[in-house]
């Protein structure tokens, strides 16, 4: 745990990894705190173990170059809430100008460090040292995380201060740089929330939560560090489609002598603003409570009720059982799939039945074969792709109701060449992709009728292959076909309600950087997808990952073997089903895989 840090020159943990060990084995009989010596051991500190903490060391007297860039470099990985210690590294002029919250740089193996060749007139009391290594991600002054690629290398320059005779670093990059192992011990991934409206029915009008994610430090104030987040706005790629109901220019305002928000025991939080807030009315008070209460519900402690205060007045209050619903207005009542029959069927969502059911209509009748499906997020509609591929077909799912003509017809020559899987959105509309290679096109359907409009998607560079709408209906996975691989990319769904033309899928970004061939995919929470691919020259795999392209914490689903379709909810206690060589199977919570129906094909829940 950061004793024998990674990559380039190996540092001497020293006596910050020595406090952290003992720390870790306090129990036992740690007596003394130990200021030297090999403590590699420590490295097996639990990833887990959210309450032990690093605290850097500041520089020993007439520390050598080398140990002042490695301890400087050790005290970026520490748990110093400010950063005050490895600011104890730089000369008081560099220490002013550092701005350490500018951005992270992930490197694969940590920074390796070495002395720079310096020209024929060697100054003594100057040393240049460069940073190397291979970037694995960046993230910025919001938080927002992004994979990248390529070398690193940068330098740091050292003065000797004629006086002490102790040397500084006067000059270094912004930001902080640490390895992935490190990052991943220091910072945690958490979703903060902002606003979409969502059209519903084709007559009101829903206000649906969009998740923000962002990483922070773990174990240095991550719920006062959010809420400062979230007053600040969302994170670039998101901030063209939400809003915040906060006003413009909202900041905390603590009480003098108070840095911290902490919950009293009732787990309510009192979150004091300043006089930006002060005018706003209760409809408005309680959106700005809501998104606080979404974005601290997965933080410790707990927080069920907040309280919101400007110019030491109550504003409002809200408790999170009263909170509506973040992206779906309602939560999945079946899970679908197509059956041997080639019908739509359902069981259950939650799993208590595994006897499926035709569907309501047509649908479920036989009459169209069917290979692949999608039902609208209020359950009361279905789209349908037959078996070859050609034609969409929509129908209500009402005892009764007749199908019609299709609403879209392929001109691909295969099947392979025609018309993906469909996914529909929070406002009611219907989204397909015709892969067609004379005329490849993403679609939209406005409520699942009418005219199919072409959805412009700028940076496409590809032909799709299968595609997925979020909750929120503001971001839309896709996986894309090139070459010979199949990589998933997120999309920022733009729409223009003042104008006639079709939304447009902007900014697409990878969220599978690591992967070469994704084969099946879907929605697995409000920031989160479950994908099935294949790393290179690698094996099938199911994996969680993040929109935006990192991995999240906790354990992969149960492995399965010949993964052909993938379905999961927004809701993480309901089942993940996938399509295998057993048929339709299904993952409870805390289970093992069950069959559900082994002649069964194309399962999703609703969306």
């Amino acid at each position: 745990m950061g004793a024998d840090r990674e990559g380039g020159t190996r540092r001497r943990p020293g006596r910050a990894a020595a406090y952290v060990a003992c720390a870790a084995v306090l129990l036992a009989g740690c007596a003394s705190m130990p200021d030297s010596g090999d403590l590699r051991g420590v490295e097996a500190t639990s990833r887990q173990d959210t309450q032990v903490r690093v605290f850097a060391m500041p520089p020993p007297e007439k520390a050598s170059t080398t140990e002042i860039v490695q301890g400087f470099l050790e005290a970026l990985t520490s748990d110093d809430p400010n950063y005050e210690t490895a600011r104890k590294y730089l000369t008081a002029d560099a220490a002013r100008k550092w701005q350490p919250e500018l951005s992270t740089t992930v490197l694969a193996n940590g920074p390796s460090s070495a002395p720079e060749r310096s020209g024929d007139r060697e100054n003594p009391d100057e040393v240049s040292y460069e940073l190397t290594g291979t970037k694995v991600a960046t993230v910025d002054a919001r938080q927002s995380y992004a994979p990248a690629d390529g070398e690193y290398a940068q330098s740091v320059h050292l003065v000797r201060d004629q006086k002490t005779e102790q040397w500084r670093i006067d000059g270094l990059p912004q930001g902080v740089v640490m390895g992935k192992s490190d990052f991943e011990r220091n910072y945690t991934s958490v979703n903060k929330y902002y606003f979409a409206l969502s059209k519903t029915g084709g007559t009101t009008s829903e206000t649906v939560a969009v998740a923000d994610p962002v990483y922070v430090r773990e174990r240095v104030d991550p719920m006062t560090h959010m809420v400062r987040s979230l007053l600040n706005g969302p994170t670039t790629w998101l901030g063209q489609v939400v809003r915040s109901s906060f006003p413009t220019g909202t900041e905390l305002k603590m009480k003098k002598g108070v840095s911290s928000l902490t919950p009293d025991d009732q787990n309510k939080l009192t979150v004091p603003l300043n006089d930006k807030a002060a005018r706003v009315g209760s409809d408005r008070c309680d959106e700005m409570a809501a998104q606080l209460l979404f974005t601290l519900r997965n933080l410790t402690p707990a927080v069920d009720e907040v309280e919101l205060q400007a110019d030491g007045k109550q504003l409002c209050g809200l408790k999170a059982d009263a909170l509506a619903a973040r992206g779906s207005v309602q939560q999945p009542e079946y899970l679908y799939f197509v059956d041997g029959k080639h019908r739509l069927v359902r069981v259950p969502a939650d799993g208590d039945s595994t006897q499926p059911d035709p569907v309501p209509g047509a649908l479920g009748e036989g009459d169209k074969q069917l290979r692949s499906v999608a039902v609208s997020r209020d359950e009361r509609a279905a789209a349908g792709v037959g078996a070859d591929g050609k034609a969409l077909y929509v129908g209500s799912l009402v005892s009764g109701g007749s199908l019609g003509d299709p609403v879209l017809l392929s001109q691909g020559a295969t099947e392979q060449d025609r018309l993906t899987a469909p996914s529909w959105d929070a406002r009611g509309d219907l989204w397909v992709a015709d892969r067609d290679p004379r005329n490849p096109r993403l679609l939209l359907l406005e409520e699942g009728a009418g005219e199919p409009l072409e959805v412009k998607t700028p940076r496409l560079d590809g032909r799709i292959k299968d595609v997925r709408v979020a909750a929120d209906g503001v971001r839309i996975a896709l996986v894309v076909e090139k070459a010979g691989e199949q990589s998933l990319f997120m999309g920022r769904i733009e729409r223009d309600e003042k104008s006639q033309d079709p939304p447009s899928v902007q900014e697409l970004r990878s969220a599978t950087p690591e992967l070469e061939e994704v084969t099946a995919m879907s929605w697995a929470g409000d920031s989160r997808l479950v994908v099935v691919g294949r790393e290179h020259g690698g094996v099938q795999q199911l994996r969680y990952v993040q929109v935006d392209g990192s991995t999240p914490e906790g354990p992969a689903p149960a492995a399965l073997t010949g993964v052909k379709e993938i379905a999961a909810s927004e809701d993480d206690q309901l089942p993940l089903v996938a399509y295998s060589e057993d048929g339709i199977v299904r993952l409870p919570p805390g289970a093992q895989w069950q069959k559900v129906d082994p002649d069964g094909t194309a399962p999703v829940y609703p969306g």
